[in-house]
């Protein structure tokens, strides 16, 4: 299992959180997604085996946010 934290500018209220913590968390070997607005982070624990950082930042992007 890794875990890697996002730097993720755009978000702003709840319905960001879901939009980001829902696709991400539909990726095959995502085990977790937690979204911190203050700190405009997105953690997220996966199974490397599964699926990349890149793929992860890529839905990300597909929902419209930036990552840094």
């Amino acid at each position: 299992m890794q875990n890697v934290t996002l730097n993720v500018q755009g978000m702003s209220c709840g319905h960001c959180v879901k939009a980001v913590e829902g696709s991400v968390g539909e990726l095959a070997g995502v085990e977790q997604v937690t979204v911190n607005l203050e700190a405009a982070t997105v953690a997220v624990a996966f199974d490397e085996a599964q699926v990349t950082v890149e793929k992860i930042k890529e839905t990300i992007d597909d929902q419209g946010y930036d990552v840094k």
